[in-house]
């Protein structure tokens, strides 16, 4: 049987510098990022499309959310198996190319450096990346590449 899940969020313009969108440099991409009972995220867009870079932008949020879901279902998956995880930390790459219809992600990298507290674990360790990324639900949703390039040490 199927489940379904419905997320909800408040995306809103911040950026009205009081011309409106009036020309392209009239407004700021200033923007906040809100789910019911929980923090505010305050957002823009990437500075090379006149974003403000001390705030995250749509394409950071989208590698974190891919690199956070993986790592989610890997725990998981580690410790449906006996597998003991003490450090998980990821440097996650992507790369979006502009075109004559905006742009796209064309690929994604995940760089998981995974510690766990049994060496002789670290082979199957190594093969659960796969079940973890099989199970991701945005890695699903994506239609481009999304790598893994994990590294396990204890």
């Amino acid at each position: 049987m199927d489940k379904k899940h419905f997320y909800k969020t408040l995306v809103q313009w911040t950026g009205n510098l009081g011309e409106g969108t009036t020309h392209y440099r009239s407004y700021a991409r200033n923007h906040t990022i809100q789910c019911e009972g929980k923090h505010v995220i305050e957002a823009s867009s990437d500075p090379a499309f006149s974003g403000d870079p001390a705030k995250y932008n749509p394409e950071e949020l989208l590698l974190a959310s891919l690199s956070a879901c993986h790592m989610l279902w890997y725990l998981h998956i580690c410790a449906d198996n006996g597998i003991v995880v003490t450090h998980y930390h990821d440097n996650a790459t992507g790369t979006m190319e502009e075109n004559e219809n905006g742009g796209k992600f064309t690929e994604v990298i995940l760089h998981p450096k995974v510690k766990l507290k049994n060496t002789s674990m670290m082979e199957k360790a190594m093969e659960l990346h796969k079940e973890a990324h099989k199970k991701c639900f945005i890695a699903n949703s994506c239609n481009f590449p999304v790598i893994h390039q994990p590294e396990i040490f204890c």
